[in-house]
């Protein structure tokens, strides 16, 4: 019989909405604070500011349910950011509304004086939307995300759990900072590889996207370390609940609860 626990929900949900919000941000912003490392310039797309709180959310949830039902957790997000995207792909498909069009062009001249008055609002308003929601980029960085983030959240879980076991569950920073080491790097690489060679990032940059996202996600992990031991330790004893993976099956592709 499975046990129910009072804020497992609450912890997937929350999970769920930051991989979204963050894939969104990524495909709408890339941001560069001037700021550079060994002749690299440290930009980052917009979800980098967002995404790092997935892992923290990861690394309590395998911390305190264990890696079977993290498992799930993952896999729900996995499909929630592949349902969102394919509806933006759909919606992108439609005819839109000349009207919704106007509205969009007016309230863009209005902050970028200049812009040419399109003989079809429509299309303007399309070419609004597939720039950030619909158009290739856009896919692309979703391929993009959906494969480092499964890759990435499964690699952060497997190493955590692994680490409580060896260390009898001592050390909780040395697991979610080392975790995070490990499967934020797998993350990295292949989010921006991907991206860059389905055209979304240029390769000058590419690096420097790198070395900007990797420093700023293991930072955030960090340093969001003692409020990780809060949440952690409150919801262990609330839930009376701390998991030690000892013969779990870590297939990812197996998602049965223990």
């Amino acid at each position: 019989m499975h046990r129910s626990y009072r804020y497992f929900n609450i912890v997937m949900a929350l999970f769920v909405t930051v991989l979204l919000v963050s894939n969104l941000a990524s495909a709408a912003k890339l941001i560069d604070l001037g700021v550079s490392v060994f002749g690299l310039r440290l930009a980052f797309d917009g979800g980098t500011v967002l995404f790092p709180l997935a892992y923290i959310f990861g690394d309590i949830l395998t911390e305190v349910y264990g890696y079977s039902r993290s498992r799930r957790v993952i896999w729900t997000g996995f499909v929630c950011a592949l349902l969102m995207s394919s509806l933006f792909w759909f919606l992108a498909r439609l005819p839109g509304d000349p009207a919704w069009g106007q509205y969009v062009y007016e309230n863009m001249s209005a902050t970028v004086p200049g812009i040419p008055q399109p003989s079809d609002p429509a299309v303007f308003g399309q070419a609004a939307y597939d720039a950030i929601l619909g158009g290739v980029s856009t896919f692309a960085i979703v391929i993009a995300s959906l494969m480092a983030y499964f890759a990435g959240e499964f690699t952060n879980s497997f190493v955590l759990a692994k680490m409580k076991v060896a260390t009898e569950g001592r050390w909780l920073w040395t697991r979610t900072i080392g975790s995070t080491l490990v499967g934020e790097g797998v993350d990295t690489v292949i989010f921006v590889g991907v991206a860059t060679l389905l055209g979304v990032f240029p390769a000058a940059i590419a690096g420097g996207l790198m070395v900007a996202n990797y420093v700023f996600k293991v930072s955030v992990e960090v340093l969001f370390t003692p409020l990780t031991y809060v949440i952690v330790n409150f919801l262990k004893r609330a839930e009376r609940e701390d998991y030690y993976d000892r013969d779990t099956d870590f297939n990812p592709f197996h998602i049965d609860e223990p």
